[in-house]
């Protein structure tokens, strides 16, 4: 016996049987009959009565990506249907049709396509009444096939549409002229709101047929019409936080070899864009037809392509590197070109603005503060000498440990980079004072251009402890002869954080610095009483020497070379200017934190190297107060390092938490939920910034 519709609806449509389960069984049968009889037929229904949201595949059904509409689990028929004279004359219970509704789908029989070569003059229509009449319906479009995989973008957008011309009024029947009738549907017209998407991002794939399988020879893809409306038949919820995993591809065709209805051989395509890959299934035996991707895709740029972009560029990681490794390990991955793309695209105009909000609170807190700010300043070549083409400016709030700005200059806008250090100054303090903050001083370098520049502006100046012992340190080095093996022996207590940081940090005022300086070279001939009142005596206890010849003699070719380094004028004038405040160690540890996003032995274009250093600006502001790890006892933990300016000696270094990535999630968040939603505003926010033109080989 041959299975149909209950209502004796005729066509190939498919058929749903009674549901098993209460209470959707006795809601299917109050539908059907007026009092639920005691012995029930076989009953099927056809979709002509549920209504739209009774399926849950509807939009791909209509777009042509599945052959069979499937039920929702909880679908009830709510349509009735036009009936012929045997059913109602063999249920008397049936229930009558609704005389005031009447759904398309019931008007229909199996429809009649005409080709779109074809010549049609009109489409045969019928007055609404009691009988089911076969309406002729025109192919306005071509329906998507196989061969479509194959083109550069993922799926048309003009999707073929059956749409029967029908007259729903009652007069006699009536002749439509050949109309060209399109499925695209319009943009503004009434009720629709397009929704900005990203523009466009064609990705490199490839497909493959593991099965042979007959491709539609009317398809072209020049009457494929790409809509930002049709696209929300796809829309899927796009998550940054959700789990990823890498899958074999032996184990992805287990999963499509095999036709779950049938359990018959399939044919399956592949295609894959990057990190995409998308098969399709189809059983020739029972025509049954599914499509799978591996992530979502928007528009045109699948989201895990995207994501693996902003991982990569958003924790400071290389490309090249991690296309190494994906190789390696046969991972599929897109092309170079398509992550500088997303890069410069989402990925830049995201870290842009974010660094300025983040850059806003910061301002915002100090203000709350008093509005006056102690700042540390010094510059970053990305390459050593004086043939640096990029220069990196920073300041650091010294009281928070936070970085407030960073600027970079490159060479050709100040005449050379011996001037980059001023000009990267001045734009940072233009920055804090614009935004209403005031500085209390500033430890910078000894450079004779920020000197002069500081002054003028009237800002207190401090100079940097660190670069200060450096410099000496070198003068000092030098003395090899035998003259001073003496003073040799007593170079790691003067420079390697004793004698100069004492001076600094013990004292607050620039005379007292100069006394406790001074009183260097009385200490090295074993005179432990000064002349200057502020620093009378040497604060250690006075002990009897064992070894003379540990001292300097007077006279001495060793002590002449030491006082003509140690208190030449302008050494101590610059140690009477030694910061007594902060240390400005942590300035050096950032310098050296942004080796990790920006390697010395990389190039980048100019926006790429000012988003890698507010990239280490944000991790750096992050992880500022990480706290020393314990163990599970409480104990502090540390670790035992050589640092080579201790020339073999170890010291115990305390070990830090481990680092926070907060600002990478946020980061990652706005780029999937906002700037790839639209960019535009991202995007203009990042070309305010102006690019200096390249430098000239000439």
């Amino acid at each position: 016996m041959v299975r149909r519709c209950f209502f004796r609806c005729e066509g190939p449509s498919p058929l749903y049987g009674l549901p098993k389960v209460e209470p959707l069984r006795t809601q299917w049968l109050e539908f059907i009959f007026n009092s639920i009889p005691a012995t029930l037929p076989n009953i099927y229904l056809c979709p002509n009565h549920f209504t739209d949201n009774c399926f849950k595949n509807l939009g791909l059904f209509t777009a042509g990506f599945s052959k069979l509409l499937a039920l929702n689990e909880e679908a009830v028929p709510t349509l009735c249907g036009p009936m012929v004279e045997d059913i109602s004359s063999q249920h008397q219970d049936l229930k009558p049709p609704h005389p005031s509704f009447h759904h398309v789908g019931c008007q229909t029989d199996s429809p009649q396509i005409i080709s779109a070569a074809a010549q049609t003059n009109s489409v045969e229509t019928r007055s609404m009444g009691t009988q089911c009449v076969p309406l002729k319906m025109k192919s306005v479009s071509t329906q998507l096939s196989w061969g479509s995989l194959k083109v550069p973008h993922i799926r048309s957008k003009g999707i073929q549409t059956k749409v029967p011309l029908l007259s729903v009024g009652t007069g006699t029947a009536s002749h439509f002229p050949d109309l060209p009738v399109t499925s695209t549907l319009i943009k503004g017209g009434p009720g629709l709101q397009s929704r900005k998407k990203p523009p466009l991002e064609l990705e490199e794939g490839d497909t493959s047929n593991e099965y042979h399988m007959e491709l539609d020879s009317t398809y072209t893809p020049g009457d494929s019409v790409l809509t930002e409306e049709s696209d929300a038949l796809f829309e899927t919820q796009v998550t940054y936080d959700e789990a990823k995993y890498i899958v074999f591809e032996s184990c992805l065709k287990q999963l499509f070899e095999n036709c779950p209805v049938c359990k018959r051989n399939c044919d399956v395509q592949r295609r894959r864009m990057g990190t995409y890959v998308a098969f399709t299934q189809f059983c020739p035996h029972c025509n049954y037809f599914r499509q799978w991707e591996s992530q979502p895709i928007v528009g045109s740029t699948p989201v895990g392509n995207l994501q693996l972009s902003a991982a990569t560029y958003f924790t400071g990681s290389s490309f090249i590197q991690l296309e190494k490794v994906f190789k390696a390990m046969q991972l599929q991955i897109f092309q170079y070109d398509t992550f500088r793309r997303h890069a410069r695209n989402y990925l830049e105009p995201a870290i842009i603005h974010k660094w300025k909000m983040d850059q806003q609170n910061l301002f915002h807190q100090q203000l709350h503060q008093g509005g006056k700010v102690a700042l540390g300043g010094d510059m970053r070549a990305d390459l050593p000498g004086h043939s640096a083409k990029f220069g990196s400016y920073t300041l650091m709030n010294l009281e928070s440990n936070t970085i407030m700005d960073i600027q970079l200059v490159q060479s050709n806008e100040v005449g050379g980079s011996y001037h980059i250090e001023k000009e990267g100054l001045r734009r940072c303090l233009d920055l804090l004072e614009s935004n209403g903050l005031a500085v209390d001083y500033i430890v910078t370098d000894r450079h004779p251009q920020i000197k002069k520049y500081l002054r003028e502006r009237n800002i207190v100046q401090f100079y940097n402890v660190w670069h200060f012992e450096k410099g000496l340190s070198k003068k000092l080095e030098k003395l090899q002869n035998k003259d001073c093996n003496v003073l040799k022996r007593w170079l790691p207590s003067i420079k390697k954080k004793n004698h100069v940081y004492w001076c600094a940090t013990s004292s607050s005022t620039g005379p007292e610095k100069v006394a406790k300086w001074t009183s260097l070279l009385n200490h090295l001939q074993n005179v432990h009483v000064h002349e200057d009142p502020l620093f009378p005596k040497c604060l250690h206890p006075d002990r009897v020497s064992r070894d003379p010849n540990k001292w300097l003699q007077p006279g001495s070719v060793a002590l002449y070379k030491a006082e003509k380094i140690l208190n030449n004028k302008r050494v101590l004038k610059d140690v009477e200017k030694l910061s007594h405040h902060h240390p400005t160690s942590t300035l050096e540890s950032f310098h050296s934190l942004i080796l990790r996003f920006a390697p010395k032995n990389v190039v980048f274009t100019f926006m790429g190297m000012l988003c890698r250093l507010y990239l280490a600006a944000m991790h750096y502001n992050e992880n500022a107060g990480q706290e020393q790890a314990v163990t599970s006892a409480g104990q502090a933990v540390y670790k035992l390092v050589l640092p080579k300016s201790k020339t073999g000696e170890g010291i115990a270094k305390p070990i830090k938490t481990d680092s926070k990535y907060k600002y990478v999630e946020e980061l990652m968040r706005l780029v999937i939920e906002e700037v790839f939603e639209d960019p535009t505003p991202f995007v203009e926010e990042m070309q305010k910034i102006p690019i200096p033109p390249d430098l000239s080989s000439v």
